[in-house]
């Protein structure tokens, strides 16, 4: 925010006024002094006393040390510097981290004076001043190539009224960071004194940068400090009120109130407490995008940006001026710098989703970042340090993608710090009802309509397979609600109860070409008519690969189509924790014909 402060405006700077109105004094009682200089002398003289100058320079340093707002200090500061330097018009501009200014203040300036010049100083002199770190000292700036017609204009110089120009560099730890600039109309005594009246300056600004160093050191120091004090009162009042066992999490967008979604809810309030990188694992539609939200807004870093950034979405090269940004020129097209996601997101969260479909040479570029959490924008060689926590989320398979060579070990370790398994919707069955009447609240909303489930319609829902999980139950329920003809949505306003459910048809062709491709007897496809029945329930591995369809409950072990093989007994009893009841429903088959499938096969049990 940019801040102008004038002559006009007083209050806070009363103090700078007494000063200034001391060093004048001090001033005048030099010129009385008998036997110091005739009043001729002083006519004729070509720079200030030396002790005027030391004078002011005492007094400024004493506004600077002044415990006030740094607006105001330096708007004394320049009030200041007219008491004993020939200035028309004063000003001291601060930049911020993108060189833009940030607080401007001025003299010599008042409520007629030009708009202009007073929101800026000469645009272009004060590049040149931050380009080549050195004093610019213009006699005439009409004739000078660093004022450009704009600043003439705003300085009103022209043929008639010659103005002289001298602008200082305010420098902390060699960066420039601000500008000192005063102009002055030319006349014979002015013209001599610029170089004298520059080194002055000099002086001035470095006693400048460092009050400004000053405060903003102070100001990081309060800022963490204050972010301190609210992670300590957070604590206590966790310690006065701790959370009781069993109490309900609550997460703005998941919805649902199954064994599995709390036990994801709790994980989620303790993985928001630390800054470790997290890795979403899950099916497509299961909300890792929600999930990696509620982690960042349940974190310290809540009140900073969450960023996030779908990697499958984009080729190569742009996603690496999306992650890193980009300089001016760096590519055809880059007409302005721009930061990337990840400076975008300083001090917060950054969500990459798809992180497993990046390609091996863009791998080695984000370990580094993770890793050192700096890096180089594209077309730059300026290295830029972020403190960023990442959350990854993918439904890719990594390790066997690290295993093929098709993902790097070292980044799969280094994002797979903290993994989280987002539960399918077929585990947390008693969550559909919820989510359903929730769609179709949204769906009222939208479309100004009153609809309602009919039990009948709660039924087919929770005997749905839905593979695409939550984000396919949505869209069941809006494509349902929109054909329904009554006030109530009933079981045969479903698609799937008249065999005309795509989805179903969609994953069914998926799980029979997997199986052809892997050697095995397909399902039997039905007729090009689609009949009645009910719908196809799918089994997908926890890593996004469709496997062949459910076995209804009670059908045999071994029977042509419905074949239960070794491996998929195998990955069912993982996905379970080798619980024979548990690896039994996710087949849709009885606990006795697992049995009977592990002794058949010869699979050893493991024991935990």
């Amino acid at each position: 925010m940019q801040h102008n402060i004038c002559k006009s405006e007083q209050g806070d700077r009363e103090d700078g006024h007494n000063d200034r109105d001391a060093v004048m004094l001090h001033i005048a009682s030099v010129r009385d002094r008998p036997n110091s200089r005739s009043e001729a002398d002083l006519e004729v003289t070509i720079v200030p006393s030396h002790e005027s100058a030391l004078t002011g320079i005492f007094e400024i340093s004493k506004v600077l040390a002044a415990p006030c707002r740094l607006e105001v200090t330096l708007a004394n500061v320049v009030d200041l510097l007219q008491s004993f330097v020939q200035v028309r018009h004063g000003i001291i501009s601060l930049f911020d981290d993108d060189g833009v200014s940030d607080i401007t203040v001025g003299a010599g300036l008042s409520e007629g004076s030009d708009e202009r010049y007073r929101m800026r100083p000469p645009q272009k002199a004060v590049d040149q001043i931050v380009a080549t770190e050195s004093p610019l000292v213009a006699e005439n700036v009409t004739v000078h190539s660093a004022f450009s017609a704009s600043d003439l204009d705003v300085l009103g110089a022209s043929d008639d009224i010659t103005v002289s120009f001298i602008g200082v560099p305010i420098c902390i730890d060699a960066k420039v960071v601000g500008t000192l600039t005063i102009d002055r109309i030319l006349d014979s005594s002015s013209s001599v004194r610029l170089d004298y009246d520059a080194r002055l300056l000099t002086m001035i600004a470095n006693l400048v940068s460092q009050t400004v160093k000053l405060h903003r050191l102070f100001a990081c120091d309060r800022e963490r400090l204050m972010a301190e004090k609210d992670r300590l009162q957070k604590q206590l009042s966790e310690l006065k009120h701790p959370v009781r066992e069993g109490k309900k999490i609550n997460v703005e967008g998941i919805i649902g109130d199954s064994p599995a979604l709390r036990a994801m809810l709790e994980k989620i309030a303790v993985v928001a407490k630390s800054n470790s990188t997290v890795l979403l694992r899950g099916e497509s539609g299961t909300g890792k995008e929600l999930v990696a939200k509620a982690i960042h807004e349940r974190s310290s870093r809540a009140k900073r940006p969450f960023i996030k950034l779908n990697c499958a979405a984009l080729p190569e090269t742009v996603l690496e001026s999306e992650l890193f940004g980009h300089e001016k020129g760096a590519f055809t097209g880059a007409f302005n710098a721009r930061k990337g996601r990840f400076e975008l997101a300083d001090k917060g969260t950054l969500f990459l989703d798809e992180i497993g479909e990046i390609s091996a040479s863009f791998q080695a570029k984000l370990l580094r970042v993770l890793q050192e959490q700096e890096f180089e924008r594209v077309g730059g060689n300026q290295t830029i340090k972020v403190d960023v926590r990442v959350i990854t989320a993918t439904n890719k398979n990594l390790e066997d993608a690290v295993a093929r060579n098709e993902f790097r070990t070292d980044l799969y370790y280094r994002i797979s710090v903290v993994p989280l398994l987002l539960p399918p919707l077929r585990e947390r069955r008693s969550d559909i009802p919820l989510l359903a009447a929730q769609f179709l609240r949204n769906f009222n909303n939208e479309n100004g309509r009153t609809l309602t489930f009919d039990a009948s319609a709660i039924d087919v829902l929770l005997n749905c397979g839905f593979p695409g999980n939550v984000r396919e139950l949505e869209n069941c329920v809006q494509r349902t609600a929109t054909l329904a003809p009554g006030p109530s949505i009933v079981r045969d306003d479903f698609a799937c109860c008249h065999g005309q459910c795509l989805s179903a048809i969609l994953w069914k062709s998926a799980s029979d070409e997997m199986a052809l491709h892997q050697g095995a007897t397909p399902v039997p496809t039905r007729p090009a008519t689609l009949q009645a029945g009910p719908s196809v329930a799918v089994a997908v591995s926890p890593f996004g690969s469709e496997q062949a369809p459910l076995a209804p409950a009670g059908a045999p072990l071994v029977s042509g189509a419905n074949m239960i093989d070794r491996e998929r007994v195998i990955a069912a009893m993982e996905r379970s924790g080798w619980v024979q009841a548990k690896a039994a429903r996710l087949l849709g088959v009885t606990p006795r014909q697992i049995g009977y499938a592990l002794r058949k096969y010869g699979i050893e049990i493991k024991r935990f």
